[in-house]
């Protein structure tokens, strides 16, 4: 009975959180230059229409015009700007700028827009918070980058480096935060986010997942959280804040993870604000770089595939538009402008770019086969055909719409038709049939065999799946399952996945909006490594005498980069390795 009544005396000391007292650095200091604070209206936006905001710009009692400054935006940040809240960041920056612990720099803080009601007496307002901060894709960092940013830059003038570009906030403004610099590696450098929302309000959930697969990016992430933050109907925040923790350690990237004890708080978030700034502008002037760790073969993962020090390089540009890469046996790359109308050889040892046919007949898709002819879809002209190395044309089929092809060890051609949700089949004896034929894929894309060639893959450009075919000894096609699950952007289930290649071990490459996603043969996405340009890369091949480059097409360039696996061409038939299943 003693030791109950002792262990109920414990029980409200165990559930108890410790406090956070604001220190030295967050409480004005007698001698330190104040900054300038100043509110604005933003009521003008044009990525989120109708909606009226708040903004205000700190900027240090040390500017001088003529330095560009760097500047960290904070979202909520009436709650940061505000001199008597739990952060108090104008004073915590004009502290560690006078102490030569952060850069002269500025800050912006902007609260999320609110679409006032027309008659506000009978109607409710329309609160874009969740909505700018907790969504996925590129919106808010846009209205930053397009709008509220160069605003500011009108007043004062801006550093344009990402070095020197920071975004932070608590609960969806952290994740907000984590999104900013996800969408815009290019312009936002560091990330600060105290009890992050990434938890299924609008998707968040997804990011632990998409850090472990996605090429790591040029990023610096601080994260926050207490063990008893909130645990309601879209998950756990102290559980997903450890899973990203967790994801960003195992993608390599440059973070720190501070807990705490409390629940869904700003306190502590704000107690530690002086060190985490300067923790996230530490080494002030290096350049903040992507990295990876070690590969580890045990698990596949990017590094399993590719390495950040072998970054995409070109080696054709000045085109209108590539596509349809071919490699041949002694691993050159061809490929075609679907505008010029032309193909084009790219030597693999010298990079050497020139003509191989002036008129094309409007080709798409291309394909060496085992008799070392170059195989077409010929869509200007509804044909299939096939080239010599001298330039002699020799027509498969004629009559037939089409978009991309693959050729088998024995010569069989098949090719997809995207209007007609149809998969085509010609044999060396020129007889030609549909093999497939259902709507169930919407927008029949690219289309390849497995590395043994027992199976079609065929990439449904309009969702977020790749369909795997057996193909059967009469070429015709059996069992067919929408097997390979692409990672999706959070507005659309459509991939836009076109080209695809292969390597040795049987994982499939897809070409996507998201990037090339790399999948292992029971279909789930490994890796996603970056198209080599902002945009969708057309199609991809591995190419070289070893196979061991991949070769994409986008826009008007032809780009390679040298990988860690070894891809198949259509004339060698391997069996790859029983997959982890």
């Amino acid at each position: 009975m003693k030791k109950l009544i002792a262990l109920a005396a414990l029980l409200p000391f165990l559930g108890s959180c410790q406090s956070y007292t604001l220190g030295p650095d967050s409480q004005r200091q007698q001698g330190v230059p104040k900054g300038v604070v100043t509110q604005y209206p933003f009521p003008h936006s044009k990525v989120f229409p109708g909606t009226a905001r708040s903004y205000w710009v700190y900027v240090p009692a040390q500017y001088k015009p003529e330095k560009p400054l760097p500047f960290m935006v904070f979202f909520d940040g009436g709650g940061y700007v505000n001199e008597t809240g739990q952060a108090r960041a104008p004073i915590v920056l004009d502290n560690l700028i006078a102490k030569g612990d952060l850069p002269v720099m500025a800050a912006i803080f902007v609260d999320p827009g609110v679409m006032p009601a027309l008659n506000s007496e009978t109607q409710q307002s329309r609160y874009n918070r969740s909505y700018e901060y907790d969504g996925l894709g590129d919106r808010n960092a846009r209205f930053l980058i397009e709008e509220l940013i160069p605003e500011v830059a009108a007043r004062l003038n801006l550093s344009k480096n990402p070095d020197d570009h920071a975004v932070g906030g608590g609960s969806s403004g952290g994740i907000a935060a984590f999104t900013a610099a996800w969408e815009r590696p290019d312009y936002f450098h560091r990330v600060m986010s105290f009890i992050g929302s990434y938890t299924d309000l609008k998707g968040g959930d997804v990011y632990p997942g998409l850090i472990r697969k996605m090429e790591p990016k040029p990023l610096r992430i601080f994260l926050q959280d207490g063990e008893k933050d909130q645990d309601i109907y879209s998950g756990n925040w102290w559980i997903m804040n450890q899973h990203m923790a967790a994801s960003l350690k195992f993608a390599g990237y440059d973070y720190k993870f501070v807990t705490g004890t409390q629940g869904h708080s700003g306190q502590h978030g704000g107690a530690i604000l002086p060190d985490v700034l300067r923790w996230l502008w530490r080494d002030y002037g290096t350049t903040v770089r992507a990295k990876m760790p070690p590969p580890d073969d045990k698990k596949p993962s990017l590094q399993s595939f590719v390495t950040v020090e072998e970054p995409w390089e070109v080696v054709a540009s000045g085109h209108q538009f590539t596509d349809g890469p071919a490699v041949d046996k002694d691993g050159n790359v061809y490929f075609v402008d679907t505008k010029e109308k032309k193909i084009y050889k790219s030597d693999f040892a010298t990079k050497r770019v020139t003509v191989f046919k002036e008129d094309s007949g409007g080709i798409y898709g291309l394909m060496f086969g085992a008799d070392g002819s170059l195989y077409a879809t010929q869509i200007g002209r509804k044909r299939i055909v096939s080239f010599g190395m001298d330039g002699s044309e020799k027509v498969l089929a004629e009559g037939v719409e089409s978009n991309d092809l693959c050729v088998s060890a024995r010569g069989d051609v098949y090719w997809t038709d995207p209007a007609g949700h149809r998969i085509w089949y010609v044999n060396k004896a020129g007889q030609k049939r549909v093999v497939f034929e259902d709507q169930a894929i919407v927008s029949p894309n690219g289309i390849r065999f497995s590395p043994d060639q027992s199976l079609l893959i065929v990439a449904d450009s309009k969702t977020k799946f790749v369909w795997s075919f057996q193909v059967q000894p009469d070429g015709s096609l059996a069992n067919g399952q929408p097997f390979y699950r692409m990672e999706t952007y959070d507005d659309t289930d459509a991939i836009l996945s076109d080209g695809m290649t292969l390597d040795t071990e049987g994982f499939l490459y897809v070409a996507t909006k998201m990037g090339i996603q790399v999948c292992d043969q029971p279909g789930r996405v490994n890796a996603i490594i970056s198209n080599p340009a902002p945009g969708r890369a057309s199609n991809i091949v591995f190419g070289g005498p070893n196979l061991d480059w991949l070769y994409a097409t986008q826009g008007d360039k032809v780009y390679r980069r040298h990988t860690r696996r070894k891809g198949v061409n259509a004339w060698t038939v391997v069996k790859p390795p029983k997959p982890g299943l």
